[in-house]
């Protein structure tokens, strides 16, 4: 029986470790918080930083792979364990992700758009981007930003950008330019070991205070945008020579034009409605992928809704356990936080 080493140890790292289960692997956790989310359904923990250098040997030593639940993972880390094993996706992935130029650039290297932007390293380069953009756009930091947090917008030529470097941590930003879309939709993808790719259907998705609320399939788009959003992932996964799960997010225009929004390397919130509404999960997906295994062709039976159930929200399950065709799934976190992620309904519909 193979052992699947999984960097983190959150509700992405859990719902890993049960579709891995089910498919007769073993899973070792790498995380820092004892008795975290997915340790609690995992075979075992190794309760250590992800860069703890004892750790990541044992880890390699207990393992015939390794992937990871979230983008931020220490590429060292990962370039490490990934000369001694696969690591999957390879580490060129985390690399790209972490910096939200580099992704960019990337990005636009493989001929896909995405927003305008400058990299912004003082509060003068900020001001001279914001002038080259008529003083409206999105000012992010460049690494770690994560659910709204570490953002800042600027809606009107007017809003006053004194002291809005330091205010977001004197750390390298980028200022993007403002699209006007229509809709957001992602698309969650996958490519073997043997560059097979399978796509499954966009989700539209809607955001509440920075965080995801719900993501709805069908989106509402069509075939040429669902087609153009699938080439361009196909695309991303190719060029990073990828192997696993991947979530590409998306601006839609008002002329059906998908614009990249970011990529996210790992399996994606904005999937979860997957494992209600398709026989092959996006969990599984992954899975099946960073093993060798044939993937699914990514095919829904079923129209419906995810919603993340956030902080107090935890008090409705009762509420939707009642409710017919609904999938409740809670992550094992002991205590609700505001913004914090405890678990997530799909209602098929």
């Amino acid at each position: 029986m193979r052992t699947i080493g999984i960097i983190g140890g959150g509700q992405l790292g859990r719902m890993l470790a049960m579709a891995a289960a089910r498919l007769n692997f073993r899973t070792v956790i790498l995380e820092p918080q004892p008795d975290c989310p997915a340790a609690q359904v995992a075979n075992s923990q190794i309760v250590a930083n992800y860069d703890d250098e004892a750790a990541l040997a044992k880890l390699a030593e207990a393992c015939d792979l390794i992937t990871y639940e979230f983008e931020n993972v220490p590429v060292a880390a990962a370039e490490r364990l990934a000369r001694a094993l696969p690591v999957y996706p390879p580490p060129k992935a985390l690399e790209v992700s972490q910096d939200r130029v580099t992704e960019k650039q990337f990005l636009n290297g493989c001929g896909i758009e995405t927003a305008r932007f400058h990299a912004i390293d003082d509060q003068e380069q900020l001001e001279q981007a914001l002038a080259d953009f008529s003083g409206i756009g999105v000012l992010k930091t460049r690494r770690l930003g994560y659910d709204g947090k570490g953002q800042r917008l600027f809606h009107h030529k007017t809003d006053d950008a004194a002291g809005a470097y330091m205010a977001l941590g004197n750390v390298p930003l980028i200022l993007e330019s403002f699209i006007a879309f229509e809709r957001e939709i992602s698309i969650i993808a996958a490519r073997g070991t043997d560059g097979a790719i399978a796509c499954f259907d966009p989700a539209e998705n809607i955001h509440r205070n920075g965080i995801l609320h719900t993501s709805t399939v069908p989106a509402s788009v069509g075939e040429t945008t669902t087609a153009a959003a699938r080439a361009a992932a196909a695309t991303i996964l190719e060029a990073l020579g990828y192997v696993g799960v991947i979530g590409v997010e998306f601006f839609v225009l008002a002329d059906g034009t998908p614009i990249v929004n970011e990529i996210a390397p790992r399996v994606h919130n904005s999937g979860h409605w997957t494992e209600a509404a398709c026989v092959v999960s996006q969990f599984e997906q992954h899975i099946r992928a960073v093993t060798g295994l044939a993937l699914s062709d990514g095919a829904r039976h079923s129209d419906c809704v995810m919603q993340n159930l956030i902080g107090d929200d935890i008090e409705d399950v009762p509420a939707w356990l009642a409710k017919p065709n609904a999938l409740v799934h809670l992550y094992g976190k002991s205590e609700a936080r505001p913004g914090r992620k405890m678990g997530h309904v799909t209602w098929l519909i």
